[in-house]
């Protein structure tokens, strides 16, 4: 089972950001390179900045192996319900 990055739609985490009580995974998302319960908490931006960011820096891969050949960012952030 994978997971969606409720920051760029990346829907290859390993582990869900934030569990039931809200405990983060401290996971690195591959593409958009946001570690729950770090970023969140040091950056103290709200996702919708934190992915403005990431898409003003040209929605740069912090692990580019990781990404799709035909890696698509307005495919990609449908899944996080925005639509380009």
């Amino acid at each position: 089972m994978s997971y969606i990055c409720p920051i760029c739609g990346y829907d290859k985490l390993e582990e869900i950001p934030y569990d039931k009580e809200g405990n983060p995974s401290y996971e690195i998302c591959s593409c958009c390179g946001f570690e729950f319960g770090y970023d969140d908490h040091s950056e103290g931006k709200t996702f919708a900045e934190y992915r403005q960011l990431w898409i003003e820096n040209d929605c740069k891969w912090f692990n580019e192996d990781e990404r799709p050949k035909n890696w698509s960012l307005k495919q990609q952030l449908v899944n996080i319900n925005i639509f380009l």
